[in-house]
């Protein structure tokens, strides 16, 4: 297995500490090997962000999108093996960003490779677009890059983005969407006091209490048959000294929607804003948008990569929506009917990150598939 291209490819890239959003040289890897087997390469960085778009041939397109970008390791005392090593163990390879998406990328540039020697004056259009900021805050990442390319009215037919999207097996699920994500950090205002004295002080965490509850048992909206009902969660709450006797003086709570296609991040502050303003307290608030949502229905896209997954592992994936955010949306914004299909995410973000390394092998055969179904 070690010799193999995909894997060897892999090792290449996971040596590479490219904690977000710092790329660590993985692009010029990437850039390399496209450019050998004929791409036109457009580095397109910005601020602390690498960013490239690659392109094969003209007319109807076919972009493979991906980040080159990991989180960190954690505490390296909780790896069996070095985060930033490949290490091949009874088929399995471990490393931080195999599945998430590193082995991905891998299997994507070595299914061009086959797939431009095979066809080399294929008729449509093969292009890469690579980001490292996918896992950090994405501000200078695909956003920044698809902008530039509508500004110049470039357009796509079809996008593939590498996420690790599998639950037990590679192609058991491919998603066709994803949720919205918008954040809203809030402080509440209160007057410290004594906590023997609270006639003499204003409480923060009441008026807080009092607003979140409410917020909680609000019904957002029901979903649909894609998507499930969009979902309030509370990730922090900050208040006081550590004393016990000091009323404090302020409370700070950060709040994240998950929110599908029956929403927009408009109602969603809107709702929120009429929920405080019925509360007599005073309070800041700012939002943050992180992605919206985006849902692929139909099309010529969906049903290849179905045919080709039933054509691999014998087996019809389920199409879902769940997970986190990606960048699907703004390829979306182009135009293209957008697709996710990688690895299995049963380790992404953990310690001992890992794939089998014969998944890499049907990943980039289901790759090449779709190239020579929609571009030949």
């Amino acid at each position: 297995m070690n010799n193999c291209p995909i894997v060897e490819l892999t090792k290449q890239l996971i040596v590479c500490p490219s904690i977000s959003p710092n790329d660590a040289g993985c692009q010029e890897i990437l850039m390399s090997r496209l450019q050998r087997i004929g791409f036109t390469i457009e580095p397109m960085n910005i601020g602390d962000t690498k960013n490239f778009w690659a392109w094969h041939g003209h007319g109807k397109s076919l972009a493979f999108a991906g980040h080159t970008d990991v989180v960190a390791s954690g505490n390296l005392k909780d790896w069996i093996y070095p985060p930033f090593e490949l290490t091949t163990r009874n088929g399995m390879l471990f490393g931080r960003g195999v599945a998430d998406m590193k082995g991905a990328i891998a299997a994507m540039i070595i299914a061009a490779e086959r797939f431009l020697k095979i066809y080399p004056r294929h008729q449509g259009r093969l292009a890469f677009l690579i980001t490292s900021d996918e896992e950090g805050s994405g501000e200078n990442g695909t956003t920044k890059v698809v902008e530039t390319l509508i500004a110049r009215h470039e357009t796509l037919d079809y996008c593939l983005i590498g996420e690790p999207t599998s639950a037990q097996r590679v192609g058991d699920v491919i998603k066709n969407g994803r949720r919205g994500s918008i954040s809203a950090n809030l402080h509440v205002q209160g007057f410290q006091g004594h906590i023997a004295y609270p006639d003499l002080a204003e409480n923060p965490i009441h008026h807080a209490i009092s607003v979140l509850h409410e917020l909680l048992l609000t019904q957002w909206d029901t979903g649909n048959q894609f998507f499930p009902p969009t979902c309030m969660q509370i990730s922090n709450i900050q208040a006081g000294t550590g004393s016990d006797n000091i009323i404090p003086g302020d409370c700070f709570v950060k709040l994240n929607f998950r929110f599908s296609t029956q929403l927009t991040e408009i109602l969603i502050q809107r709702r929120v804003q009429e929920c405080l303003d019925r509360y007599d307290f005073r309070y800041n608030i700012i939002w943050q948008m992180t992605r919206k949502p985006f849902l692929t229905l139909k099309g010529n896209l969906i049903d290849v990569v179905v045919k080709t997954v039933e054509h691999y592992i014998k087996r019809t994936p389920k199409i879902l929506t769940t997970g986190g955010t990606s960048d699907g949306y703004f390829f979306k914004k182009m135009g293209a009917q957008v697709i996710e299909l990688g690895l299995v995410n049963a380790t992404i973000h953990q310690s001992n990150e890992c794939v089998r390394g014969s998944d890499l092998h049907v990943l980039s055969k289901m790759y090449q598939s779709i190239m020579e179904q929609l571009i030949v």
